[in-house]
């Protein structure tokens, strides 16, 4: 069932699912589990519920809500009306869950918080990628994410439509101020790289025009300006004729990513995605008992 609810365009492990959804159960449920539960509802007693979207967005985190009940509860029925990655009216039934009531409430909150946080990236996500619609930008995320979570939030950000960056520091070359400042210019610091035998594209972050020179100067792969004003966007697109990729960066807001794909970037690469998108508001109602 899992894998069935993952999004077409974005692959997720199921290592990262059962990781995920195991922490975060240990997290809620303690040594003691519900006790609440456990103290109010009979042990047989069976529950059939809805999940809800109570808000318009891009869902993300499907799988994650069927692995969390069906870890509490083997033979509870996960019946879901999308997949990931699908866009959502406020109000909308996202999936039926029939089984154990106490297994229903005790995975309420862990489901939910995966599922709202997952589908608030992704909601996020789509919204700048229809922004930028018509341009050659592509969104990016960044590694500014919930740590433990990076690989659950850059899937989400797959499911919004947008791409993933590097996802940690040993899968992509990219030299940044501090690099700069320690190998002393971005010459060398470019030159240390194509020494080192690695065969990744070279990034190199820019903050001036004049590093702009010196970086395509150095043949750099792909230019990073970061918290470059509009203006210099543009003049480093015509500085660059082509030679490198170009990626913005740097506290972009949505009139920002917009006005840097007008520009002529390549990529713009939005930390907010993952580290300020606002949960999906969603519940889980319980529709009917058998007792």
């Amino acid at each position: 069932m899992a894998r069935s609810l993952l999004c077409p365009d974005a692959f997720l492990s199921p290592l990262e699912i059962d990781a995920a959804v195991t922490r975060a159960l240990a997290e809620d449920l303690g040594r003691a589990g519900d006790i609440t539960a456990t103290a109010t509802i009979p042990e047989e007693t069976p529950a059939r519920a809805i999940v809800v979207a109570r808000a318009a967005g891009v869902i993300s985190g499907l799988p994650l809500v069927a692995a969390t009940f069906a870890k509490l509860a083997p033979e509870i029925d996960i019946a879901a009306n999308m997949r990931d990655g699908a866009s959502v009216a406020a109000k909308t039934e996202l999936m039926t869950v029939s089984g154990p009531a106490r297994a229903m409430l005790a995975g309420e909150r862990t489901a939910l918080n995966l599922l709202g946080r997952l589908s608030g990236v992704a909601t996020a996500t789509h919204e700048f990628v229809r922004r930028v619609t018509g341009t050659r930008a592509r969104i990016c995320c960044t590694r500014k994410t919930t740590p433990g979570l990076r690989a659950l939030e850059k899937y989400a950000v797959r499911c919004g439509g947008g791409f993933n960056h590097r996802f940690g520091r040993d899968d992509a070359m990219l030299i940044k101020d501090n690099h700069i400042w320690l190998a002393s210019g971005i010459a060398r610091a470019v030159a240390c790289v194509r020494a080192f035998g690695s065969t990744l594209p070279v990034e190199v972050e820019c903050e001036t025009l004049d590093e702009v020179d010196k970086a395509l100067e150095a043949r750099a792969d792909i230019l990073l300006l970061d918290n470059m004003s509009i203006d210099d966007m543009r003049r480093a697109v015509e500085i660059n004729r082509g030679r490198a990729k170009l990626e913005a960066s740097g506290g972009v807001t949505l009139e920002g990513a917009v006005a840097a794909a007008k520009a002529g970037v390549d990529r713009i690469s939005v930390g907010a995605l993952t580290h300020s998108a606002p949960a999906l508001d969603l519940s889980l109602e319980v529709t009917k008992t058998w007792r």
